[in-house]
């Protein structure tokens, strides 16, 4: 049997003979083909530290400097291509990577997501979720599910994808519309969810990273766009709830007819849940009560050491160190439903469902490597924080503030996000320059952050760059063979606009009534 790539470039490959592409199809095919000449991002950061190595040498020879408002001194531009350089990038390579902000956060909270994911528990949670909706509330309750979902990170799109063909299909609508709404909600989604995150913890390590450039005492922590991220949540799922009946459910019955497929499901993976499925469910719901109950209590008195200096709740290790709460959560959770299910049957296993979450990260432990060196590299030689300054003073004088400098980074990084999906990478691209360059227009670095996050997920559903497009359209293929790349994107494209256009709206309101984007954060 074809794989899903090879079937994708075999329909591409026809519908190319068969009529020539044009406006935005063609658009998209040049997209695909552009993006699929860059390196992998591990490579892109290594070339991307070759060119700031000659852009320093080339601005420190012509004395590049910029007056720092926020400390008064004069930053200068120092180069790489120097025996201090050198020496810089051999002597603290280790240093760099081992205090990269991101890295000690996220391998943190994956300890105990791990053992959530491994024991069973979120796919048994996301499968609970839509088992017994009633049909007209299917379609929100998958959207939703999905910005739950985004807790489990790229495991999400696994489950989802399919459980929603599958959960569709049983109501008697199409298993395609099922899987384009779980797909789209996890993808153009991704950086909403009701949830605190993993995505959360490497946003905020790389904002902070960006931030101290400026200030070198700033701190961005995990919960900095929490309100926001709820709120997004469940405006994105009525959203694509109301796009979806309105406009892609038309379009999916308005396809010609096909002859019914083999579409036999894995019988290993049922869309019900067994009787010790819902019992770990409500095991694990009551432990993790009962943890957010204690941890709440201990916090009550004004002396407690689980509040910050002065009796802060804002500054409380719980939240400064949200990241060993999260994975604490996490752990509990995930064994007391492995001990009902029989995924957890000695305190050995715990360690093991660690070691195999951890091993999954390899990937982004190999590029944050890349990054956090990249990122030291610029830190270094002042050229980030001269283009901020020069950046921030341009955009003064020029009288583009707030909302107008708001646009420029959703036009920028929805574009770049079509070729770069690593949100993380990304991030790491642009923030060390948006971040300090808005510091200095007065713009907080949590609400640059959440700017970020909507060109950060809301073209990830419309580019085929992303591997999680090619298995959904594999899914979609179970159900109608034809499918191909423009049906997918066919089917995705109104959903992402739409998502584009209602986040931003979303966030102009939030912004211009000033609601606290997170737990002791103004939104100016």
């Amino acid at each position: 049997m074809a794989s899903p790539k090879q079937t994708t470039d075999q329909t591409t490959a026809e519908t190319s003979e068969q009529a020539p592409l044009t406006g935005l199809m063609a658009l998209l095919v040049r997209i695909e083909r552009l993006g699929n000449k860059l390196p992998h991002p591990f490579w892109l950061f290594g070339v991307l530290s070759v060119l700031l190595a000659l852009v320093s040498w080339a601005l420190s020879a012509a004395g590049a400097s910029a007056p720092n408002p926020a400390t008064g001194k004069t930053v200068t531009v120092h180069s790489l291509v120097s025996g201090e350089g050198l020496r810089m990038m051999i002597d603290d390579a280790v240093t760099n990577y081992a205090t990269f902000p991101p890295l000690g956060t996220i391998l943190v909270v994956m300890l105990g997501v791990a053992v959530a994911d491994r024991s069973g528990l979120l796919p048994a949670m996301l499968r609970g979720a839509v088992v017994r909706v009633p049909a007209r509330w299917l379609t929100f309750t998958l959207a939703f599910t999905a910005m739950v979902a985004h807790a489990a990170s790229d495991a999400a799109y696994v489950v989802l994808v399919p459980l929603g063909a599958l959960a569709f299909k049983a109501v008697g609508r199409s298993p395609m519309l099922g899987a384009v709404v779980a797909f789209v909600s996890v993808s153009a989604g991704y950086d909403a969810s009701p949830l605190v995150t993993p995505t959360d913890a490497v946003l905020a390590g790389l904002t902070t990273a960006a931030a101290q450039t400026v200030d070198p005492g700033y701190v961005v922590n995990p919960l900095s766009n929490y309100f926001f991220s709820i709120g997004s949540s469940v405006v994105l799922a009525v959203v694509i709830t109301v796009v979806t009946e309105k406009v892609i459910a038309r379009r999916v019955a308005a396809m010609p007819d096909e002859p019914d497929q083999d579409t036999e499901e894995d019988p290993s993976a049922p869309l019900t849940l067994g009787a010790d499925e819902r019992r770990g469910l409500r095991n694990a719901g009551w432990a993790l009560l009962a943890y957010v109950t204690v941890v709440v209590v201990a916090m009550i008195p004004g002396s407690s050491p689980l509040r910050g200096e002065g009796g802060s709740i804002v500054q409380s290790p719980v939240l400064t160190g949200i990241a060993v709460v999260l994975a604490v959560a996490f752990l509990i959770a995930g064994a007391v439903y492995g001990r009902a299910v029989g995924t957890v049957r000695s305190g050995r296993d715990i360690p093991d469902h660690m070691a195999k979450g951890l091993r999954e990260m390899a990937p982004i432990l190999v590029l944050f490597f890349a990054i956090s060196q990249f990122l030291a590299y610029f830190k270094w030689t002042g050229v980030g924080e001269v283009m901020a300054i020069r950046g921030a003073d341009l955009l003064k004088s020029a009288g583009i503030t707030g909302g107008w400098a708001f646009l420029g980074i959703l036009l920028v990084c929805t574009v770049i996000n079509l070729l770069v999906t690593s949100g993380s990478a990304q991030w790491a691209l642009v923030g060390p320059v948006f971040v300090p360059m808005f510091m200095l227009l007065d713009i907080p670095p949590e609400v640059t952050q959440a700017v970020y996050r909507i060109a950060d997920s809301c073209t990830n559903a419309a580019t085929p760059m992303s591997a999680y497009f090619v298995m959904t359209l594999g899914v979609i293929q179970r159900y109608r063979r034809s499918a191909g790349i423009g049906t997918l994107l066919s089917l995705t494209l109104p959903l992402c606009l739409t998502m584009l256009a209602a986040w931003t709206l979303l966030f102009y309101a939030w912004w211009a009534l000033g609601i606290p984007l997170g737990p002791g954060v103004p939104v100016r």
